[in-house]
């Protein structure tokens, strides 16, 4: 599939971190031709759009660790179930992938030469440069890690300069949306607010390893049909993820939209979409000075 040059001032490499719970359909079912469609729809409008995109697939369609099979059951038993698990959903992927002409490679973090290649960061970034979707599997190839922090090391291991997280809701809510009314969603929110209050972005340890290399994370709506590749062309979507010192954005003022509603541009605390590809460079500018912004965080356990 012929591949467009991005937009101006968006992202030249993008990690996708995608739940497995997309592709699970009714009553359990692991699978199901419309979550398959969903996940496929975002990633190819993503590829077309001229960025190069990588991607990680959750498992909780198939297993959800020792929560899918009791808690006597031994953890690192547990979570090498469920690598395979995510190998089994990027086949699927790049199965479907295959069907609709978009290029694409499975790159594993545990050898199974049958079934993918074996993970390197050299390897990825040839695939990049050869205008092929990368679908990373197997998480970090150890146990105790969950896909979210999979998608930041791969992420910054390859050069990517965000990492997006397609997920269920529209975004970080001040609190769970589904219990209490009055949950804002931000626009915007640092690293350290997301550790320090807890907020249901992703795992801690990803969002540490993010904020110690100044990886920006956008958060959006999975199911919200091309909002991926919409986000990548300056539409107002989500909310961003970044360092305390990061430039604010035209209207950026934090919580905005309560729950419930869709972001929209004209929400508040939002970056208006003609005014994001200025406001990405300048981000970006700050973002993109790897290693560590001040001394290691290290208040969460692994």
């Amino acid at each position: 599939m012929p591949h467009g040059r991005p937009p101006s001032g968006s992202p030249r490499r993008v990690l996708l971190k995608l739940s497995g719970e997309l592709l699970s359909g009714p009553q359990g079912a692991p699978f199901a031709p419309d979550g398959l469609a969903l996940v496929a729809d975002q990633v190819t409008a993503a590829a077309g759009s001229g960025t190069q995109i990588g991607v990680v697939l959750g498992g909780g369609n198939l297993l959800r660790g020792s929560r899918s099979l009791g808690k006597s059951f031994p953890r690192v038993d547990a979570d090498e179930i469920g690598m395979v698990g995510t190998l089994i959903n990027a086949l699927v992927l790049r199965a479907e992938l295959t069907v609709r002409e978009v290029p694409s490679r499975v790159l594993c973090s545990f050898d199974v030469p049958r079934a993918a290649e074996l993970h390197t960061p050299r390897r990825a970034r040839q695939a990049f440069a050869a205008g092929e979707v990368v679908i990373f599997a197997g998480g970090t190839g150890n146990p105790y890690f969950t896909t979210d922090t999979a998608a930041a090391l791969r992420a910054l291991e390859t050069g990517c300069d965000l990492l997006i997280k397609a997920t269920l809701a529209d975004g970080v809510f001040t609190a769970d949306p589904n219990t209490d009314p009055d949950a804002r969603l931000f626009s915007r929110v640092t690293y350290e607010e997301v550790l320090t209050r807890k907020l249901a972005v992703m795992d801690l340890t990803a969002v540490t390893l993010c904020m110690e290399n100044r990886l920006p994370i956008v958060v959006l709506n999975a199911r919200d049909r091309g909002s991926v590749k919409r986000f990548l062309e300056g539409e107002t979507l989500g909310t961003l993820v970044v360092p305390e010192d990061a430039p604010a954005g035209p209207s950026d003022q934090g919580a905005g939209a309560k729950r419930g509603g869709r972001p929209s541009r004209q929400r508040s605390g939002t970056t208006p979409s003609s005014a994001w590809p200025r406001a990405w460079r300048s981000f970006a500018r700050i973002c993109s000075t790897r290693g560590p912004a001040r001394p290691a965080h290290r208040s969460w356990r692994t």
